[in-house]
């Protein structure tokens, strides 16, 4: 013990431990000499080079194909045909880069043959379900929307970036066989139609409503109306919609305002038809305040007000009429 106390008086980097009567371990605590220099560089290097460049899937260890397949099946809860899903993630860039990859290793053409189908068709096939599907279900859930906007929603839901954040988040990506790592948008979009039209052939045209309800048109959350249509003159629309239902025309007038004389005013403008006001909305200038009273109006007509009753999703009304028009027209 006094050989112990005088040692780690010498050396208080060193720590030891007594194990037994005659056996002690000692430890000794500091940095390695070339750690800073290594660290140094190592940041160096990734300031001018940049970071590695992304690696698929894959192309990391622990990788089972077979095993994914199967894995994303069961997580969606679906009853997929594992061939056919297998199909749906093969695209034709992908087959054209393997089947140079081969020529270029000197293998004759019999040898070189890929005996895979890309997912061309199932693409189709899916693209065109899901558009049919959207649009039989937003005219069944919005009768007052025109065709125009119902256009719109379903060009918006069906568009690069909404189909390709659904497919990321599904884990599409990581399964999407692709000449290119990332993956484009265009060739994940075709690949998610694909996985539709697999799911359309696989589990019948109902089940893949369902899925398209549940993970493409929730992606409406949060969104207006007029964020995904475009209207360039609201009030020349609500006249021709008041026009359509025999109401009167609308008259605007100035209700209230406030800072008209700074350099941030404010008005409120509301329409009135026959004396009742129909909505009112505010703007930095008349005109302004007059075109949001307008789209005010308009969202009250389609029924696509912000506190509008959401959608009932719930098992009970899985076979509500937006569904089963839907299903049936397909």
């Amino acid at each position: 013990v006094a050989a112990c106390r005088t040692l780690l008086a010498v050396a208080p980097w060193i720590h030891c431990q007594r194990v037994c009567r005659n056996i002690s371990l000692s430890q000794v605590r500091e940095k390695k000499r070339w750690m800073k220099a290594y660290t140094y560089l190592m940041a160096k290097k990734l300031k001018l080079e940049g970071p590695p460049p992304p690696k698929p899937r894959s192309q990391k260890p622990h990788w089972d194909y077979h095993a994914e397949v199967q894995a994303f099946n069961h997580r969606l809860h679906e009853n997929f045909s594992l061939e056919l899903l297998k199909t749906a993630f093969i695209n034709p860039c992908y087959l054209q880069v393997e089947q140079e990859r081969r020529k270029g290793l000197g293998v004759d053409s019999e040898t070189t043959s890929l005996a895979l189908k890309d997912n061309v068709e199932l693409s189709k096939k899916g693209s065109a379900f899901t558009e049919s599907f959207l649009t039989d279900w937003f005219r069944a859930s919005f009768p007052s929307l025109p065709a125009s906007g119902v256009e719109s929603i379903v060009g918006h839901l069906t568009s690069p970036a909404v189909v390709t954040y659904v497919a990321r988040n599904l884990g599409i990506e990581d399964l999407t066989m692709s000449a290119e790592f990332p993956v484009p948008d265009d060739v994940l979009h075709s690949t998610f139609m694909a996985v539709i039209g697999a799911l359309r052939e696989s589990s019948g045209a109902e089940q893949t409503a369902l899925f398209l309800r549940d993970f493409l048109v929730t992606q409406l959350m949060g969104k207006d109306l007029f964020d995904i249509w475009t209207v360039v003159n609201p009030m020349g629309l609500l006249v021709e919609e008041l026009t359509k239902r025999k109401i009167p025309l609308p008259e605007p007038r100035l209700i209230r305002s406030a800072g008209a004389s700074t350099v941030l005013p404010l008005y409120f403008v509301g329409l009135y038809s026959d004396k009742k006001l129909l909505a009112q909305g505010p703007g930095e200038t008349l005109a302004a305040a007059e075109e949001e009273a307008a789209r005010v109006a308009l969202r009250k007509l389609y029924g696509y007000t912000e506190n509008r009753r959401p959608f009932e999703f719930s098992p009970q009304q899985q076979h509500q009429q937006p569904l089963i028009q839907s299903v049936s027209s397909n």
